[in-house]
């Protein structure tokens, strides 16, 4: 099975957040459009591909705003070789089109911004997708200033809903910091420092890619070397076991794939969606 992190050019959001290059950003119209018709080109892809896939969406800005964003993930949900389509959000959209959705193949990988929503509307979109039955984790960045909303979210989210703390770029944890956040997340260790990744085997370039909106593969976000294209085939010959060239993964959709780490065991049947076998 292929694993694809598909990243088009939307780079527009509906939040603010002091941490995102891509805040309150405005794609032009024929950016927008350019998007629509790069994902509507990729989703037939997947429709003709012969071999199982599970596809992440990890747009730089809010996809779940655009409606051909939401008609995508209900289209690959229902493929019969999708095994799993997620998408990174921050759920400010409606919720009703899950509906449409097939929710054994949908996730849903959503994150709690406290300066751009209130924790009650956010909470209220949590239920939402609770009552539809929809596979979903629940995030936030750990800053200090964010404590609080962290605490308040896991006392508040349903005890089988997986709370994930991304440590904040650049903050230094403390071990007391730490074991604070780890109250919250328990897995929490693994985002907190980089790990060493250079010359260490990853998934990445064999069975996970990344592709652009005009279907370059990379073998994952953060290693520039290209390895052909989604679109013409080139990239299955480059497919093969490699280790990292990077000195460092600090990102989770990047650091999960690494052979080094026991995490395609700790989110056996969650690795897209950010969900632990076992919550707690």
């Amino acid at each position: 099975m292929l694993t694809i992190l598909y990243r088009g050019p939307l780079a527009s959001c509906d939040y603010d957040c002091p941490y995102c290059p891509f805040a309150k950003r405005r794609d032009s119209r024929e950016a927008l459009r350019a998007d629509r018709a790069a994902l509507e080109r990729f989703c037939d892809w997947v429709e003709n591909e012969p071999d199982e896939v599970s596809v992440l969406f990890t747009p730089w800005g809010e996809g779940l705003v655009r409606s051909w964003y939401r008609r995508a993930m209900v289209r690959l949900s229902h493929l019969p070789n999708v095994r799993r389509v997620a998408i990174q959000t921050n759920i400010s959209c409606r919720t009703s089109w899950l509906a449409d959705a097939d929710l054994d193949t949908l996730a849903l990988w959503c994150t709690f911004h406290p300066d751009q929503v209130t924790a009650p509307r956010f909470l209220a979109k949590t239920a939402e997708l609770a009552d539809l039955g929809v596979r979903f984790s629940v995030g936030i960045v750990g800053l200090p200033e964010h404590a609080d909303a962290a605490r308040m979210l896991r006392a508040e989210l349903p005890e089988h809903v997986y709370l994930w703390v991304n440590a904040a770029e650049g903050h230094v944890y403390d071990d007391a910091e730490a074991a604070a956040w780890e109250t919250v997340d328990p897995l929490f260790s693994y985002s907190r420092r980089p790990h060493p990744s250079q010359g260490v085997a990853c998934r990445t370039g064999e069975s996970v890619i990344s592709v652009d909106g005009d279907g370059t593969v990379r073998r994952c976000h953060f290693v520039p070397d290209v390895l052909g294209n989604l679109y013409d085939g080139s990239f299955r010959e480059a497919l093969r076991a490699r280790a990292c060239p990077l000195a460092c993964c600090d990102c989770h959709i990047g650091y999960v794939h690494l052979e080094s780490l026991p995490l395609y065991d700790v989110f056996a049947g969650g690795v897209l969606e950010r969900i632990p076998l076992r919550v707690g």
